[in-house]
């Protein structure tokens, strides 16, 4: 199943502007794919940043919601930022459903 994370920071907590966010995000990608393996995380099928927002979307496939809640905590990621994680459907998908809907 995939799974948007959207996780938001501060200006004050940005990599660019604060010393101990600038040593988590620098460590992040290595951190990632040690400790996905410990949560039932299949991949990380891409990851963005919007800089100026200070926004990270980070698309996820994994079976549980919460293993990817205890991968944020575990990377550093919720210590910066606020995290959301979203299911999420291919627009392929929905189409099919709302198609095949029976009323």
């Amino acid at each position: 199943m995939l799974f948007g994370v959207f996780a938001t920071h501060s200006p004050e907590s940005c990599p660019m502007n604060n010393e101990s966010s600038k040593e988590t995000f620098l460590e992040l990608k290595n951190k990632l794919d040690v400790e996905m393996k410990k949560y039932n995380i299949n991949k990380i099928v891409e990851f963005y940043m919007s800089v100026l927002e200070h926004q990270w979307i980070i698309i996820i496939d994994a079976i549980h919601a919460h293993d990817i809640e205890k991968l944020c905590i575990d990377v550093g990621i919720a210590s910066t930022s606020i995290v959301k994680i979203v299911p999420l459907s291919q627009f392929d998908e929905v189409v099919k459903k709302i198609k095949f809907k029976k009323r």
